[in-house]
Parts: structure tokens; sequence; C-alpha cells
């Protein structure tokens, strides 16, 4: 449902309507806001732009708290062109933002809007009505998951929010506490309709911090167990996947459900692997339950064009946590199940649906893209015994639900390329990764870690790259799977990157990363990036398409000699004819007597007028075709003469010019002796102090420096977050039993105050009776001295 917004700016009329640039717009000319929060906005990568998909584009103006809303025509007039009108409808939220906002995104049928910041998660919703104040839209606006993540008591961070491809209602939610949520905004706002709680690793089996820390995450797309699967990036670079996850309520196509139905029956029930028949019979289950339609006979897909997902949870089994996924290459695996070690930590991932691949890319905080792709189908894994826990209302409905997701241990050792696929499905092995390339986008060592990528929505092959120093373009060449199925055999190509914007001055100028980015297409196949400058620039640039996934044109040498010597098309001074020279003609036979024979005779004359007539033929008709060759390429040997001299000329100059650079360089290289003979004498002193005669270090002491680096720069971070998320949980978890302890205080309380009062009796007492015998020993003394006081005065 696509809602309409057109009488809700107070009957504007359209003739007010002024079509501009894009980049034109005034909306782009307001100061940003540069005093709030200015320090930690940089943790985080910022997006305040926003697009419907089809021609409407939103951007959060961070100075007036409020958003636009820009209608957009693409490719008009020009195919070229990109233009928005203004002014621009306003949009303003009905409640006081407590936070500064990060990033915004729009969910499928363009009616709401989610709005997040490192203080508050918000949805606005973008029908409304018009307010009288300055011509705005308030909006109604909804705060997200305050109960868990925003509560001043709480440590609970939000690492990635996305909405869900396959609900405008339900958001996705990886928080620092190792916790996946899955929030309805159509029931309950402060609490999650699903939890998962994730379990990488045992407890106390890693030494690596990282491996238990999540990053970021993405759903999968719509290929077969995809389109149910959740796809978590851990610091280490480690991918698990948590497959099945479908909110309640969600809608799917009618073919793409039946298709895994039938698969499972297919490939599952009919296998003589016991353990394959167990999770297809699982899998069965669940997708019966889920989707009811499935098992009707009367329902089919004439009727039943979209599926809607029930609520429904198996009551003996938990999803498990797929991973760590493996590194395989063609009939060879790796030996460790982790990726190799990469400069920094994983920042970034992206999932990507091209054709029958799915590509996998993981960004490293140092600028390297981890590019794989999924070597086999991925399957639905429950772990049997582990019941998860449902909470239901007044009707036996579930309405929510909670698990902890274990990571199982298996067998890869038969994950190979060259393994057919009945010995593999469904044994619940998690799926390989086929590496595909490692890109470096070789970024400056001070750069910071916040790097996104997005997928181009014209060409899936091609992925945008937004970091610190700009944009770059990664266009990916090789497929194997989608390859595989065209029938073609090509050789595995590198991907190419290409810099689309950068956003440095200059070298000594520091970059700053954009605060926008959009990816924009039309129908015609045309595209367009939008990128938002920190100074609220807006920045356009037009891509090509049509060319984009051609192979690349190598010229031949000769091609490029020739381009730099220009040719005439009449490049040949003198025919060939001429300079062979003139045809060698074989004289007449002459009988033996012809010197005998004189010239005035009749057979002296027809001798000597057939050797003229040979002649004339033969070298004075060859002459005039050299006078008249020579004549007519007088102008082009005068033209060839000109330009050779021309460039003798400039190469003399160059020889000069090397002549006179020829001395700078022996200068130099002088300068360079000297002062390499300085080094060597500097060096030859420092040889002498005590510090060079120390030892290097062992490689032992190598790799323990390096650990100890690693642990500094890493796992510390990581340390603190598990120590921040684990702190949050007992605060929740004794707050929550204080009310149910507070009358079991209050009788532990009276015990203890009868038992001190005891004590205290029991004190008293003693102390009494002591204070008893010391007067009676002071009132004998007294006696005593009164005596002898009376018999000292009778003395007397």
């Amino acid at each position: 449902m696509r809602y309409n917004f057109e009488e809700e700016d107070g009957g504007r009329q359209s003739e007010d309507v002024e079509w501009l640039p894009l980049q034109h717009h005034p909306v782009f000319s307001t100061p940003p806001d540069r005093d709030r929060d200015g320090d930690r906005a940089l943790t985080l990568p910022k997006n305040l732009l926003a697009w419907d998909g089809a021609s409407r584009l939103y951007f959060w103006d961070s100075y007036k708290t409020c958003l636009h809303r820009l209608s957009v025509r693409l490719g008009e007039p020009d195919p070229t062109s990109l233009l928005a009108a203004s002014p621009s409808k306003v949009l303003q939220a009905d409640v006081q933002l407590n936070s500064e906002v990060q990033r915004i995104s729009i969910n499928r049928n363009g009616s709401a809007l989610f709005l997040v910041g490192l203080d508050g998660l918000y949805v606005m919703y973008l029908y409304g009505r018009t307010s009288t104040k300055e011509s705005t839209i308030i909006c109604r606006t909804v705060l997200v998951g305050s109960e868990i993540y925003f509560d001043r008591n709480n440590a609970i961070r939000t690492l990635k929010v996305c909405w869900h491809p396959y609900s405008d209602t339900h958001l996705g939610i990886l928080s620092s506490d190792s916790v996946f949520r899955v929030f309805d905004l159509s029931s309950a706002l402060g609490q999650p309709e699903q939890e998962y709680y994730l379990q990488p690793v045992e407890p106390g089996s890693s030494h690596n911090a990282t491996a238990i820390c999540p990053v970021d995450f993405s759903f999968g797309g719509d290929h077969m167990w995809d389109r149910f699967s959740v796809f978590i990036l851990f610091s280490d670079g480690s991918v698990y996947i948590l497959c099945p996850v479908v909110p309640f309520g969600s809608v799917y196509k009618w073919e793409s459900v039946l298709e895994l139905y039938s698969d499972a029956h297919m490939f599952g029930l009919k296998s003589a692997n016991s353990k394959a028949v167990k999770n297809s019979n699982l899998a069965i289950s669940w997708l019966g339950a889920t989707f009811p339609e499935l098992t009707r006979e009367e329902v089919h897909a004439e009727n039943a064009a979209v599926l809607r997902a029930q609520p429904y949870a198996l009551f003996d089994a938990s999803i498990s946590l797929q991973g760590p996924l493996s590194k395989v290459s063609h009939g060879v695996e790796d030996d460790s199940v982790h990726p190799p070690v990469y400069e920094g930590r994983a920042v970034s991932f992206l999932y990507d649906l091209v054709s029958k691949d799915s590509i996998l890319v993981t960004a490293w905080s140092r600028g390297q893209l981890q590019i794989d792709a999924l070597a086999d189908e991925v399957q639905p894994v429950w772990k049997v015994s582990s019941p998860p826990r449902v909470c239901l209302d007044s009707t036996d409905s579930i309405v929510g639900l909670a698990m902890i997701c274990e990571s199982l241990s298996s067998d890869t050792s038969i994950l190979k390329l060259d393994v057919p696929p009945d010995h593999t499905l469904w044994l619940g092995h998690p799926p390989p990764l086929l590496r595909l390339a490692i890109v470096d986008l070789a970024l400056p060592r001070r750069s910071s870690s916040v790097l996104s990528m997005f997928v181009d929505p014209i060409i899936s092959e091609r992925i945008y790259c937004l970091h610190e120093g700009g944009i770059d373009s990664v266009v990916l060449h090789f497929l194997p799977f989608t390859n595989q199925t065209r029938g073609k055999e090509d050789m595995m190509r590198s991907p190419s990157v290409h810099p689309v914007l950068s956003t440095s001055q200059g070298e000594a100028s520091s970059a700053s990363p954009l605060s926008g980015f959009l990816a924009l297409s039309d129908s015609f196949g045309d595209s367009w990036i939008v990128g938002l400058t920190p100074s609220n620039e807006c920045i356009m640039v037009e891509m090509e398409t049509w060319n984009t996934l051609l192979p690349p044109i190598i010229d031949k040498v000769d091609k490029l000699i020739g381009a730099e010597v220009p040719k005439d098309t009449d490049s040949t001074i003198i025919s060939k004819e001429l300079l062979t020279g003139p045809r060698v003609v074989l004289l007449p036979p002459s009988s033996p007597h012809l010197r005998s024979v004189s010239a005035d005779s009749i057979e002296g004359r027809s001798t000597l007028h057939q050797y003229f007539k040979l002649f004339h033929e033969n070298y004075v008709e060859y002459a005039h075709k050299v006078y008249f060759e020579l004549q007519h390429h007088a102008p082009h040997v005068k033209k060839i003469i000109d330009d050779q001299y021309s460039r003798l000329c400039k190469a003399q100059q160059k020889i000069l010019e090397v002549e006179r650079k020829q001395e700078k360089i022996e200068d130099r290289v002088e300068h360079a002796v000297r002062f390499h003979g300085e080094l060597e004498e500097r060096l030859q002193s420092l040889r002498h102090l005590p510090a060079a005669h120390k030892t290097s270090l062992s490689k032992a002491e190598r790799e323990f420096k390096s650990e100890l680096d690693r642990f500094r720069g890493v796992e510390l971070d990581a340390l603190r977050s598990s120590i921040e998320a684990v702190n949050a949980r007992l605060k929740r978890y004794t707050h929550s039993l204080q009310p149910s302890q507070s009358n079991e205080e209050r009788q532990v309380s009276v015990r203890r105050k009868v038992r001190v009062q005891e004590n205290e009796m029991s004190l008293l007492k003693a102390s009494l009776e002591k204070l008893s015998v010391m007067n009676s020993e002071n009132a004998k003394k007294v006696k005593v001295v009164e005596s002898a006081l009376k018999g000292r005065e009778i003395g007397t």
C-alpha cells in the first residue's frame, strides 16, 4: 500500500512548485548543527538521506530537527538530469527527540521511517496532520525499545537497526549484549516480539574476546532459505547464521515457500541418512505450522499468491547458531574455520544476492574488503532438547518468544566443492564460503573505522563502499554459480575498483566522511548516487550502467605507437612500380652478320627502328612517369619534411632540457652521496652505543608481542563491552527481584533485631553483676578507710 501525501500541505497549488537540480535545492544550504555531540557523532556512520524507491527523497535537517520530503524527477526532461521540487514539505515529530539523529531509513511501502541516534530510536509515521505554524506536517513519532536500550541505568547499545525486507512493521536490532531482537511496531513498542541470545562459543572455551562480540548483521535475500536467514558478523571476522527467523505476520510468495516445502520432502525425507531425515522433518513441521496453507489441498497458487507467516515455534527445540562459516576453495578446504588475520577488526557486513550467488562482504577497519560467496545452500538447523521461552495471550496464541542460540560443533571435513550435493543436504552443516577476492582500498592509517557498504539498485554486481576518504565502487566480474548456470567457463577475474568521489581537499587536509548517501535509479536503467557532505552540501554523480560489466579492452603496442605519430591517408610517396625501375626488355634475336649491315640499308633501318621503339616504350615512358610522380608528390614530400623538421626541433629542445636537468641530477646525486656518507658515519657511531648490541626478538617473542598488541587494540574494547552488558543484565535482574525480596528482607531484619536484643540483654546482665560486685568491694574498702580515720582521730 502506498500512501498519498499530496493533500497534506494545506492546499498548496502545484503552480507554486519550482523544479530545481537536486544539488541546488535550498534545503541543502542550511548550516549543520556542530554543537551537540560533535565528538561522539564520529563513532557511528551517519546517513541522513532516505529514498522510498519511487519519487520521494527524505532529508533529516539536524539544525532544525525536522524531516524534509522532496519530490524528485529522475531523468526528466534530460536523461541525465535529477530534479527536485521546491519548496520541500516539512515533517515535524510530535514529541521532543532527546538524541541527535545519526541514521534514517524508510520501510518498503513508504509509510514509516526510523530515526536512530546514540540515545534513542524513534519511528516517525509519515502520514500526519497539517499544522498552521509554518505549514509543517505533524507526524506521530514513537520511541522503540526504551525499556531495554536507552535506560539511564542500562549500558546496552544498539549496534545495527534495520527494517525487515518482508514486513513493513518489523525492525531487527542487534545490540552490544549479544542479543538479536525483532520488534513489532503494530503491537508492543517497549518489548520485543522475538529475542535470540547469541552464544557463538561455549562459556570458557574461547581465549579470544572478540569472538563473542557482534558487530553487524544483514537479512538474507529472495533465494531459498536465505529469505528466512539472518547473517551476523563478529569482531574477529567470523560469520554466523540464524535460520529460520520469521516475523509474525510477514508476507512471502507462495511459489518460494512451496519450493522449500517440496525440496524438504524430495531431498530430506528420501535420504538414506537418518540425520537428514530428522532435520527435514523438523523443517517440514515448522513450514506446515508457520504457513498452514501448505497442508490444505483446497488452497492453490491461483487463489493464494502470498502467504502470511503465523506465530509458531518448536516447543522442544531452539534455533542453532550456525557457524563460524568455514572457508573452502576448489576441492581444498582451509585448515582453520576462522578468517586470516587482517589489520584492525571487522566493522561492517553486507549481503548481496546476484542471480544464483549469495555474496557476503566483510569490511575491516583498515580498509580491506573480504568478498566471499556461499558454496552451498543455507538450511535451517535446530538444537533439540533446548526449549524456548514462549509468551501466550488469553487465547493461547504466541505473542512473543525468546531462545538461547548455541553454536553446534559440526564435522567440516566433508565440506568441499567436489563433494556431490546428496552427501551434504540436510545434515545440519553450515554452508562453506568460497573466497572470491580480497580488496584493499588503501585507506590512510589515520583514517577512522567508519565504513558502510551499499548495493547498486540497477547492477547488483556493483557495491559502493563509503569511507572517510569518499566513495569507491567495487564491481564483481566473477560469479561462480551464476556463470555456471549460464554455461560460461570464464576464468576467475578480480573485481575492479574505481574511485567515485573523494572528500579530501588535499594531502595536508583531513578528510571527513559523508553525512548521507543514496543510490537512485529509474525504470530506464539510469543510475545516480547522491551524497551529503558534513556542511550540508548535496553532491550528485551520474553512474554508467551499460558498459560496467564489459571485459576490459587492451590495446596493442603498435596501436599505441601509431597513436603518437599521425598518419596520412596517402602515406605512399612514390609508387613501388617506379622504385623498381624500368622493366628489363629482352632484345629480339639478331642475325650473326648484323654488324656488317649498314645503317642506310633496309635491314639496318628496320633494326634501328625496332630498337628505338623498345627504348621509347620503356625508358622514355618511365622518365615521364618519374617526372609526373615527383611533381605530384612534391607538396606531400614538403609536408613530411616540415613535420620531420618540427619533430627534430622538438627533439633538440628536449635534449637541451635533458642536458640542463642532467646538471641538476648530478648535483642531487652528489648531494645524495654526501648524505649517504654522513649516514654511514652516524650509523658507525650508533653501533658503538650499548643499545646497538641488543639481540632482535625471536619468532615466539614477536608472536607474543603481536598478540599483546591485538589484545590491547581490539580485545580490551570487546571485554569492556561484555562487562558493560553483564553489568546491565545484573542491574535488570536485581531490579526485577527487589519487589519479591522486600517481604523476605523485612522478616530477616526482624529476626536480626530480636537476636541483637537478646545479645544486648545478656551483656547488660553480666555488666550489672560485675557492677554489683565492684560496689560491694568498694563499700568494704570505704568502711575500712572510715575505721582507720576514726582510729587516727581518737589517737590525736
